[in-house]
C-alpha cells in the first residue's frame, strides 16, 4: 500500500519519501571515508576505527585507490589536499605536483622534430609527488606509521580483488596505449588481455614498492631503490628524468584561495592548478538569481555554461607555475572584476568565442576521497595519473605506471605553461573544500574527478547545496552538464536534464551533447560533511563511480 502524504507532513519527510537521489547520504558520529571504491573506503574507515587522524585514513585509502584503480592513480602520479584540521580550525593545502626535468627542454624537444608535447612516453613524464606529499601530510598530522597505512593495500595487492563495473570498462578501452610498454602489459594486460569484471586482479610488484616505503619511507622513492627503478627505466626509454630530479624534489604546503558564494566560504589550492577557475565561476553566477531560476533550469544551466567560458578563458590565459609566472590571483579573484565580466553573459544566446579578460591592476584519469574523523578533521585528496594510465610506461618491476603530466605543457615559449627545467605543469586535479555561513558549524570537503570537467562541476555541486538546499549525496548525484572544450558552443549534458531544458539551451545555441544519465564524462566525486554544533558527520559518493562512504566501525 502506498504511503499517504499529507499536506501536514513536514518537508523533511515528504523530501524523504519523495526524492531525486538514489541513496541516502550516509551518517554517522564516528569518521567517514568517502572514496572511488569500498575497499578504499574501508581500509580507511578502519585505520579511523584504530584511532587514526583524517590525514592517516585518507592515505590508506590513497593506497588502496593505486592497487584498485591503477589506470586513474597510483604513486607515480601527483597529490594535492585540502586539510582542515578542527582543533586548531587552521586550513593547510598540500601541493605535491611534480616539475620537468632538468633536462626536458623545448629547444631538446623540437631537436626530436617534436612541434607539440608528447601526450604518452618517457618525454611525458614529470617526477611524481604522491609519495612526497603522504610523507609531508603524515609527518604533520599523521598518528600512525607508515607501514601501517599501507597494510591493507599491501593485502589486496598480494591477494588480489574482484575487478569492479566500470574500472573493467576503463581498463579494456586502454589496452593498445599498455602494449606500447613491455613492463606495463606484462603487469596489467595478464593472458595479454585487460581483466574483466569479476576477474581476480593481483599486482605483487606494488605490494614488494609499499613494503619498501613503508621500511624506508619517502627516500627509497626520491633516493632509494624506487628511484632506481625509475631511472633506470627513464634511461631505458631515452627519457630525461635522472636521479638528481627526484632527489630534488619535494611536496609544498599552499594557502587555499577563498571566495565567499551567498554566505558560504569555498576553498581551492592555488595555481599552478585550475581550482581558482571554480572560485571565479562562482563569482560569476552570484550576479544571477540561481536559487529562483530553479535547478536545472534553462536559465540556470545556461548561466553556469557562459560562466565557465569566461573563467577558463582566464585560466588558460593566466595560470601556470607561480614559481616562473606571476599568476594574477588577486586580479582574477576580485568581486568587482566578476561584476564587469558577468555583464557579458547574454541571457539569450551562447557565446562562440571567449576571450580573457582585461584584469584590474592589482598591488583524464583520477582518484578523489574525502575523509572526516570523529574530532571533526576533514582531509579533501585528489590524486591521478592525468591519462588513463599515465605515459604507459612502468618502471621493471616496480608495479605501478608513471603520470604523463608533462603533456599539459606548450612548447610556444611565450605562454606562461611553457615546458621550462624544474617547471610544474598546469595542472587539472583539485580539492575544494567549503564553510557553512558564520554560526552554522559546517564544514564540507568534496571533490569531482574529470580534467577541465572539474572546476565547472565543483560550482554545480556547491549551487546544489547552497542554491537549491540539497544534501551532499543529492548535490553529487544531481545530473550535471559539462564543457571540456574551450571554444565553441558544444556541451555535454545527461539525459536526466528534462528534455524541455535541453531545447530550449539548443534555441539559445547551445549544441548538446546528449549523455546517458550518470555519465562518467561529467565526472565522478565524493564528499564529506562535518555539523560541529551537533557533533555528526555526513558522506556522500556519486553513484558515477564504484565508490562508498563508509563509517569507522565502532
Amino acid at each position: 500500500m502506498p504511503t499517504v502524504v499529507s499536506k501536514a507532513t513536514p518537508d523533511y519527510v515528504r523530501t524523504a519519501i519523495d526524492r531525486s537521489q538514489g541513496r541516502s547520504v550516509v551518517m554517522s558520529v564516528g569518521g567517514i571515508v568517502a572514496s572511488e571504491h569500498p575497499l578504499a573506503s574501508q581500509a580507511g574507515a578502519a585505520i579511523l576505527g584504530r584511532g587514526g587522524h583524517a590525514v592517516d585514513a585518507a592515505i590508506a585509502a590513497n593506497a588502496v585507490m593505486n592497487v584498485v584503480a591503477p589506470m586513474a592513480n597510483g604513486i607515480g602520479g601527483d597529490l594535492f589536499a585540502i586539510v582542515h584540521d578542527a582543533p586548531s580550525g587552521a586550513l593547510h593545502g598540500i601541493n605535491g605536483s611534480g616539475c620537468a626535468p632538468q633536462g626536458l627542454t623545448i629547444e631538446a624537444l623540437r631537436a626530436q622534430g617534436l612541434t607539440s608535447m608528447p601526450q604518452a612516453g618517457m618525454h611525458s613524464v614529470t617526477v611524481p609527488g604522491a609519495v612526497a606529499a603522504w610523507s609531508k601530510l603524515r609527518d604533520r598530522f599523521g598518528r600512525k606509521p607508515l607501514g601501517e597505512l599501507l597494510s591493507s593495500a599491501i593485502h589486496i595487492a598480494e591477494e588480489g580483488f574482484p575487478v569492479p563495473e566500470l574500472t573493467a570498462a576503463e581498463w579494456k578501452s586502454s589496452e593498445a596505449h599498455l602494449r606500447t610498454n613491455h613492463e606495463a602489459a606484462r603487469l596489467y594486460l595478464p593472458n595479454n588481455q585487460a581483466p574483466a569484471v569479476g576477474q581476480i586482479f593481483r599486482n605483487p610488484d606494488l605490494a614488494a614498492t609499499y613494503r619498501t616505503l613503508a621500511a624506508d619511507g619517502r627516500d627509497a622513492f626520491y633516493r632509494g631503490t624506487i628511484s632506481r627503478r625509475i631511472v633506470h627505466c627513464s634511461e631505458q626509454h631515452g627519457g630525461a628524468l635522472t636521479a638528481d630530479d627526484l632527489a630534488a624534489y619535494d611536496a609544498e604546503w599552499v594557502t587555499p584561495l577563498s571566495t565567499t558564494y551567498r554566505g558560504w566560504t569555498v576553498y581551492e589550492l592555488p595555481p599552478n592548478g585550475q581550482g581558482i577557475a571554480a572560485l571565479m565561476m562562482l563569482n560569476l553566477i552570484e550576479h544571477s538569481p540561481m536559487g529562483s531560476y530553479g535547478h536545472n533550469s534553462i536559465e540556470a544551466l545556461h548561466t553556469i555554461i557562459e560562466a565557465k567560458k569566461l573563467a577558463y578563458a582566464d585560466l588558460a590565459r593566466h595560470v601556470a607555475d607561480p614559481a616562473f609566472h606571476a599568476v594574477p590571483q588577486v586580479a582574477m579573484l576580485a568581486k568587482d572584476y566578476a561584476a564587469r565580466r558577468a555583464r557579458e553573459i547574454d541571457p539569450s544566446r551562447a557565446n562562440a568565442e571567449v576571450f580573457p579578460g582585461t584584469l584590474p591592476t592589482q598591488g583524464s584519469d583520477t582518484t578523489y576521497l574525502s575523509v572526516v574523523d570523529r574530532d571533526g578533521s576533514v582531509v579533501s585528496l585528489i590524486q591521478s595519473n592525468f591519462a588513463n594510465f599515465g605515459s604507459g610506461v612502468v618502471p621493471e618491476g616496480a608495479g605501478f605506471v608513471l603520470q604523463n603530466r608533462g603533456g599539459m605543457f606548450t612548447l610556444d615559449p611565450a605562454h606562461p605553461n611553457a615546458l621550462a627545467p624544474r617547471k610544474r605543469p598546469l595542472h587539472t586535479i583539485i580539492p575544494g573544500f567549503m564553510k557553512g555561513p558564520a554560526g552554522t558549524g559546517v564544514t564540507v570537503g568534496f571533490g569531482i574527478m574529470g580534467g577541465w570537467n572539474q572546476a565547472q562541476a565543483h560550482t554545480q555541486f556547491i549551487s546544489n547545496i547552497v542554491d537549491h538546499g540539497m544534501n551532499i549525496q543529492a548535490a553529487l548525484e544531481a545530473a550535471r552538464v559539462s564543457k571540456i572544450s574551450f571554444t565553441g558552443c558544444d556541451v555535454i549534458v545527461e539525459s536526466r536534464v528534462p528534455e524541455i531544458v535541453r531545447q530550449g539551451l539548443a534555441k539559445k545555441g547551445h549544441e548538446i551533447d546528449l549523455q546517458g544519465p550518470f555519465s562518467s564524462m561529467v565526472g565522478g566525486g565524493q564528499s564529506v560533511m562535518r555539523d560541529h554544533a551537533a557533533g555528526v558527520n555526513y558522506g556522500g559518493s556519486d553513484p558515477r563511480k564504484d565508490g562508498a562512504a563508509i563509517p569507522e566501525p565502532t
